[in-house]
């Protein structure tokens, strides 16, 4: 490891072990800085793999971020943490970028300490192309995707020329619900009848135990929202050296399994 690394574990080394009572103090500061420091260096520009319980995620990280406050690094409070990745690939999914945003990142006391964030929020953006793969598991006779207007139109696979069916679309769960609205030709467009039946598009399950809370449609994408009450995971000073070592690894799967705990 370079020497930033150096200093950064020997900082840690240094004031970890009051970590288990209360961490009142500017070295810890210091240290909490340099590790925060150290991993946003390691990742922001990197692609990467990360091994969780539910598969392996691979993604790209564009930001890395806190506002990082003396007093509160003093007493193990890092505030929000936001991560910014693209190009993710989680099993067969593909998604064109996500936001994590972990609110009131703070490390409470104990043996060993333990790293929470409450709640956390991820925002994943699904281009068209990827969007279509979903529909058509769920509907294999139509294509679907999101225009740049960012309407939802639903076009038959065997005749795309024939036109389209504007559709509104709502989230129930982790189910897409396709409202028929409107039908399309390349010059006109007919009002449907409101009674006309809705169709349901299963989506992926989202790792680590995330629930769908919201989605909005875009330009040629659809962006889905879910969120955590609460994640923690234990943090004893060897799994933070070693999380910092496999960083410093390039090439090497960032290994999460078993280490997170759901509130």
């Amino acid at each position: 490891m370079g020497s930033p690394m150096a200093r950064s574990l020997g900082l840690l080394s240094s004031v970890w072990s009051s970590a288990a009572t209360f961490p009142v103090s500017t070295g810890a500061a210091m240290a909490y800085r340099t590790v925060f420091m150290t991993v946003k260096r390691l990742v922001v520009g990197r692609t990467m793999t990360v091994r969780l319980d539910g598969g392996d995620i691979t993604l790209t990280v564009t930001e890395f971020n806190s506002r990082l406050d003396v007093r509160g690094l003093a007493v193990g409070q890092l505030n929000d943490v936001r991560i910014t990745a693209t190009d993710i690939r989680w099993g067969n999914h593909h998604f064109e970028g996500a936001t994590m945003v972990l609110h009131n990142v703070h490390l409470k006391p104990g043996v060993p300490p333990i790293l929470v964030a409450a709640p956390v929020e991820v925002t994943m953006v699904i281009s068209t192309a990827a969007l279509n793969a979903v529909f058509s598991e769920s509907l294999p006779r139509l294509t679907g995707h999101v225009d740049d207007d960012g309407i939802a139109r639903l076009r038959w696979t065997r005749h795309p020329r024939l036109g389209s069916v504007e559709v509104d679309v709502e989230l129930d769960g982790s189910t897409l619900w396709l409202h028929p609205r409107a039908l399309r030709t390349t010059r006109r467009r007919w009002a449907l009848p409101t009674r006309l039946p809705s169709y349901p598009v299963r989506l992926p399950e989202l790792a680590g135990g995330l629930t769908l809370t919201s989605l909005s449609l875009g330009p040629s994408s659809l962006q889905l929202t879910g969120s955590l009450p609460q994640w923690r995971a234990e943090v004893p000073r060897a799994r933070v050296e070693d999380v910092l070592s496999q960083l410093s690894a390039v090439g090497r799967p960032l290994n999460f399994t078993g280490r997170s705990r759901r509130g």
